[in-house]
């Protein structure tokens, strides 16, 4: 099956650089943007070309000011660590320039305030130091290898997750999995689970929770008075979306004859649709539909994407 996750060329890999950020730190998040990816870069894990996430990612993910982490980029522009693009991103160069003193007195600042806090905690330096050896020496994910056999379910997940999830996503059916796990973070959905595990023996499976789609849907409707003859939208690619979404809705008090229901596979899908009082989609259907109110009904339950960002880093043995 095709990689249906994001792809980028040597120019433009996006990067799966792990940041991490202490809020209570003497020193400032700006510095500790700076210090990260200076040290990503000298120790070869972020390469030439790769684009730095997105100043509003960043920000967001590790809730930061977005100013800081502008400031923060601006200051490794000035050094020669990166290069901006404009309506690009922001990217590191291919030239590294020399280490500047600068930069190593922030590192030297970032190990002392650990240091400093593992000690009032009552820490040996000597178990802390074992402890970032072992941290350093634990292999990474390369990427995340969602387990799905219904290729049009598994685009659908794969764009819930790709909106906050840092790795790349690739998805494998089953039976195509085993040779692809190594290097992967193994992910699948809940009916999925137990077959997954018995395919792979010995390997971590991590289940994707998923939501109500009734609850998700709930609070997008009209009250229940006002449903009967409102026109009504239903699209997607995956069939099985089309069956529920049209169930529930008549379960709801909504028309049957009311629905416009779409399969996004068919030529001239969307025809009429912006007609429509609202159109229940999935996210990815919903990019497809300008101009049409859409009520997104998702398959993840929230918080996934986070949960999986957590998981995915190297453990601490």
């Amino acid at each position: 099956m095709a990689d249906c996750g994001p792809h980028w060329d040597n120019e433009e890999r996006q990067s799966l650089m792990r940041f991490w950020f202490e809020h209570s730190s003497d020193v400032s998040l700006r510095e500790q943007v700076v210090a990260q990816v200076t040290l990503g870069i000298l120790s070869g894990e972020l390469a030439p070309g790769e684009r730095l996430p997105s100043i509003r990612e960043l920000a967001r993910r590790f809730n930061i000011h977005a100013n800081t982490v502008s400031a923060g980029y601006r200051q490794l522009e000035v050094e020669g660590w990166v290069a901006s693009r404009k309506g690009s991103g922001v990217y590191v160069r291919a030239t590294r320039p020399a280490v500047r003193a600068a930069s190593v007195d922030v590192l030297d600042r970032v190990v002392a305030n650990l240091f400093d806090a593992t000690r009032r905690l009552g820490v040996a330096d000597s178990k802390v130091a074992r402890r970032v050896a072992a941290f350093a020496a634990q292999p990474g994910f390369e990427h995340i290898l969602l387990v799905e056999p219904d290729p049009e379910l598994g685009r659908i997940v794969v764009a819930e997750l790709a909106e906050a999830v840092f790795l790349p996503i690739e998805i494998a059916g089953f039976g195509e999995h085993a040779s692809r796990a190594a290097h992967a973070f193994v992910v699948t959905l809940p009916s999925k689970l137990d077959r997954v595990k018995a395919e792979l023996p010995g390997s971590r499976v991590h289940c994707l929770r998923i939501r109500s789609v009734p609850m998700s849907l709930a609070e997008h409707l009209p009250p229940p008075g006002s449903r009967a003859g409102l026109l009504v939208g239903v699209a997607s690619r995956w069939p099985d979306f089309l069956r529920f979404a049209r169930t529930m809705l008549v379960a709801a008090g909504f028309d049957a004859d009311a629905l416009m229901v779409r399969d996004a596979t068919q030529p001239l899908w969307q025809e009429g649709l912006t007609q429509a009082s609202a159109v229940v989609c999935d996210l990815l259907t919903a990019s497809q539909l300008a101009g049409a109110k859409t009520i997104v009904s998702r398959i993840l339950a929230d918080g996934v994407a986070e949960e999986l960002n957590a998981l995915v880093r190297p453990p601490v043995s």
